[in-house]
This record gives C-alpha cells, structure tokens and sequence, in this order.
C-alpha cells in the first residue's frame, strides 16, 4: 500500500470541506425534526387528544422507519451513487414534512412521520460515508464529524422553532413547527447536483478517469491526489499502474457477496470492525441521549419547572450545550484522536447519569416540597451529561464507523451500523415514558449509567485508535499479527486488461 507521502498533514482542503458542509444539511434537516417534535409533542397532544402510549409511537416510529431506510440506503448508494443517494433523502424528507404540516389527523401524522424516517435512513448513512470518502486522513475526523454537528445545530433549531411557533393557535402552531422542514429539503434536493460523486465510488465503478480529476481538486497538491488514487485503486481490486480511463467495474462491487463477508464467512478483521461498528452504534443510544434529547421537558418538568414556556427555554438550552461541545469536538478530533475522546466522554457520562438520578429522585422521594438545590442539581447534570456526550461519544459514532470499514463493505457495512443505531434509538424513544413509570425517572437514569459503564469497557477493549490512517490503511489495525496474517486485508490488485 502506498504511503500518503504527498500529503501535507497540516493542509486543509476548503473544496472538499465545502462538499462535507452541503453534504450535511440533511443532517441539519433530520436534527430539525428530532429536536422540533420534543416541543411539537406537547401541542400535539392536546390538540388531537392522544395518549401517552400514541405519544411513545409517535415519537419512536421514526426510528423503527430509518431501520428500514439505512438497510436500504447502502445498496442503494452502491448502485446510484453517493451523491444521488443524498438527492433521494431529501426527496423522501420533503414528502414527510409536507404531510405532517398537513396532518389534520393522528393517522396522516404518523404516515409523514414514517416517510421522514425513511428519508432519516437514508441520511444517517450517506452524509458521513461520502464525507468519509472525499476527505484526507488529516482532516477526516472533523469533516466526517461534521453531520453530527449539523444534526445538533438542527436540533438547536428545533427547540427554538418550538418557543417561537409555540406562540401561535394551537392547531396552527405545531403544524408549522413540522411542516417548515420542507423547504431546506428541496434546496438541497437541487444543490448537491452542483457536488462531485464520491471518487471512491467512481473507482468502483471503474470510471477512472473523473476519480482522478475529483481527487486533484479535494486534495491539496498532485502528488497526494496521485497517492490516493494508487491506495484506492488497490483497495478496490484494481491495478495501481492501470492508466485507462475506463475499465471494466471489478465484480466485488454493487454489493455481491457483501453480506457473505460480512457475516457468514468474514475475516477475522472484518468480524472485528463488524462488533467494533455494532457496538459503537448499540452504545449511543443505549446511554439515553435519545431520552434527554426528545423528553428533556418531561425531564424538566418532573424536575419542578411548570412553566410551558420555561420548559421550551430549558430545551434550547440542551440543544445550545449539545451544539457548542460538538462544535468543539470537531476541532480536537483529529488533534486528540478517537480512542481518548471517547474513553473521557463515557466516563463523563457515568457521572453526569449517577447525578441526574440522585437529583430526579431526591425530587420524587418529596413530592410536596419545592426542592430548589434538586431542581438546580437536574439541570446541571442534564447539561453536564449533554456536553459529555457531544464532545466524544455523539461525533464519534458516526467518524469512526464510517472510516473502519473496507471500501467494497463500507457502505453496506454502515448501512448495519445506523439500522442498529435507529434500533436502539427506537427502543428508547418508545419505551422511556414506560420505563420510568416503572422503575421512576431517577432509576432510570441510574439504569443509563450503568449501562454507560458497560460501554467503557467495551470501547477501552475493542476499539484501536484511527487518528491519521488512510481508510485504505485502518483494516489493518484490526488484524492481528499482521505481520503473518495478511487474508484481512481489502487489497487485491488485479491486472488492467479490462478496459472498455
């Protein structure tokens, strides 16, 4: 494998961060919609007088959809391409937020709801592959990183879209909350037409000669562009001294064979990186984000603030802390690297968990008394355990799981690790309410906290670091003996005699 010896490791490509950022507004969108329908869920209630278990469905059935759309979204982007598979997210976007701005019922509520989510599918997965894929090692971790800072700036955006639109009628209010998500959806359905398709995509499909003219303007000199075209071409099972323009698309591609490899027979580095993307994925959500993020003014309320615009101000304040850290995540990414960000953030998150439910129950155990220190107490933790979170375990996720896996498996291989993601984000999102009515709000997050400890665990075993690899080079961190042991490996150079 070639080294990436033209690189300058302390250059910045402003056109391939420019295709990250356009890339990520449809993170900015699914953001929006996740953070609005906490606030939403408050008018929606009262308007169309559902329960508490419609509630639960409402807010989790988005999840359970984008299982359904990332499984789709990897073989779809291996056949149309990476940047058509954005266009078709936004498509499916615009569709879900039309029809619940619409909604003059619970019934067309839940059919936009579920397109949307599909369209979140087909989001979570696209937005950091393609940046994962146009970027260089040095910048890889803040430009991948960038679409969970956008899905945090989205939801900053809908908290505060709740405050303001929660001044208008009740049937007008929560309408407008959700169906104003439509208009950024076409503009980006129109502007990422102007981007390039992923050069990595393009190798695969054997058309050489546009990767090649892509990688010269996201790379900062010839000679980096020339070393990343030989480590792809390897990778993808193309000769590196092929200098045709078109060659046949090698038959690893569009996805045969892809889920032999990855769970049948795969290797022993490619059964690592699988455990290492599930486990990630599993850990986000199961160490409650989705419970603070979606029902903080639940959180709020049961905390002592009774307010209903008190309890909207509280929220924004969670989207504003989860924004700034991840804004700062991004800067330390690539400086820090994964592995310690990571370790930090979770035992961060043990803490602030432990102290959230001391707080919650201190206020449970006395329910005729306005306790302002445990009042005080919650939303500091609440605040505290949001800034842990999106300064390691939030951007984290979606960088490190998108540049683990091989180039053939890569996009089938994430398309797994956001249908467990969305899973996870499902299960919590429908069964919080549930949860803590069962074991209280305070035990519940207690039960996050241990359940945080556990993910430590994992990550400080299972998870090496990937700071400044190639994503042609990083397999090989998860062989071992790789001195002697090289069948993990993607690269399988072929001969050129496949032109057409």
């Amino acid at each position: 494998m070639a080294a990436e010896s033209g690189e300058n490791k302390n250059s910045f490509n402003r056109y391939a961060c420019l295709c990250a950022i356009i890339a990520s507004i449809i993170s900015i969108i699914f953001g929006y919609d996740t953070g609005v329908m906490s606030g939403a869920m408050i008018f929606i209630k009262e308007d169309l007088k559902i329960s508490d278990v419609q509630v639960e469905i409402l807010a989790g059935i988005l999840n359970i959809c984008a299982l359904v759309g990332s499984l789709a979204a990897g073989r779809t982007s291996d056949y149309i391409g990476r940047r058509y598979t954005i266009v078709l997210a936004s498509i499916i976007f615009l569709i879900g937020a039309v029809l619940m701005g619409y909604a003059p019922n619970y019934a067309i509520l839940m059919t936009g709801r579920c397109t949307a989510g599909v369209g979140v599918g087909f989001a979570l997965m696209i937005a950091p592959v393609y940046s994962a894929e146009i970027s260089s090692p040095s910048t890889r971790g803040f430009l991948t990183s960038l679409p969970e800072l956008c899905i945090s700036f989205g939801i900053l955006l809908g908290y505060t879209s709740n405050y303001l639109f929660g001044k208008l009628t009740l049937r007008l209010g929560w309408r407008m909350m959700l169906g104003v998500a439509a208009v950024p959806s076409l503009a980006l359905a129109f502007g990422i037409l102007k981007m390039p398709e992923s050069p990595r995509w393009l190798v695969l499909e054997g058309r050489l000669k546009e990767a090649k003219k892509i990688l010269l303007l996201i790379s900062n000199s010839e000679e980096e562009a020339e070393s990343r075209f030989h480590d792809i071409k390897i990778a993808a099972g193309i000769n590196p001294d092929c200098v045709e323009e078109v060659v046949k698309p090698p038959n690893i591609h569009h996805g045969q064979g892809v889920w032999k490899d990855l769970f049948i027979r795969p290797t022993p580095a490619v059964r690592r990186i699988l455990i290492a993307a599930i486990g990630i994925h599993f850990f986000e959500h199961a160490t409650g984000i989705e419970a603070v993020v979606l029902y903080s003014p639940r959180i709020f309320h049961k905390a002592g603030v009774t307010s209903k615009n008190k309890l909207l101000l509280a929220t924004v304040g969670v989207g504003l802390t989860k924004t700034t850290f991840i804004l700062i995540a991004t800067v330390f990414l690539d400086k820090v690297g994964r592995r310690r960000l990571l370790l930090a953030s979770t035992a961060g998150l043990v803490v602030s968990l432990s102290g959230l439910g001391f707080a919650l129950t201190m206020v449970e155990l006395n329910p005729g008394e306005r306790l302002v220190w445990a009042l005080c107490l919650s939303i500091i933790f609440t605040y505290l355990y949001v800034a842990f979170f999106s300064i390691g375990l939030g951007p984290i996720t979606w960088v490190y799981s998108s540049e683990i896996f091989p180039l053939r498996l890569r996009a089938q291989g994430a398309s797994i690790g956001v249908a467990v993601n969305r899973l996870m984000n499902a299960i919590v999102s429908m069964s919080f309410i549930s949860i803590y009515k069962a074991i209280t709000i305070g035990g519940a997050f207690f039960m996050f906290a241990g359940v945080s400890l556990v993910a430590w665990w994992f990550f400080f075993f299972l998870l090496p670091e990937t700071k400044g690899k190639s994503l042609e080079e990083i397999e090989i961190l998860f062989t071992k003996n790789t001195r002697h042991e090289n069948q993990g490996l993607e690269i399988q150079p072929t001969t050129c005699n496949n032109s057409v």
